[in-house]
């Protein structure tokens, strides 16, 4: 477990190099959720993305990423949503130890 001093103040690793599944596990309890491998699946597509693009993905490109990558039923916002309710690129890349998201609130 990673102390608190390794999060900004909205949850968001620091440092990009602190991430490990047990980190993401950390941060996925701070959001009251338990990840299943879907949720797995779309947090190691969400660290390809970045490693590809160097930014973490607004919701748009993360379904046309996801539809890309893992077939149309994943490619869609309502299958995100209900893996990371409320905004899945923010919480998504949150748990992925990723960057917030430029147009993210």
């Amino acid at each position: 477990m990673l102390p608190a001093s390794a999060f900004d103040k909205e949850g968001f690793l620091s440092k990009l190099s602190d991430w490990e599944p047990p980190v993401a596990e950390q941060i996925a309890r701070s959001e009251k959720l338990e990840l299943t491998p879907a949720h797995w699946e779309v947090v190691y597509l969400l660290r390809d993305y970045y490693r590809e693009f160097e930014a973490s993905p607004a919701m748009r490109p993360l379904v046309k990423y996801c539809a890309l990558q893992l077939g149309a039923d994943k490619g869609r916002s309502i299958y995100l949503m209900s893996l990371f309710p409320g905004s899945p690129a923010k919480i998504g890349s949150k748990i992925a130890g990723l960057p917030k998201p430029d147009n993210c609130l």
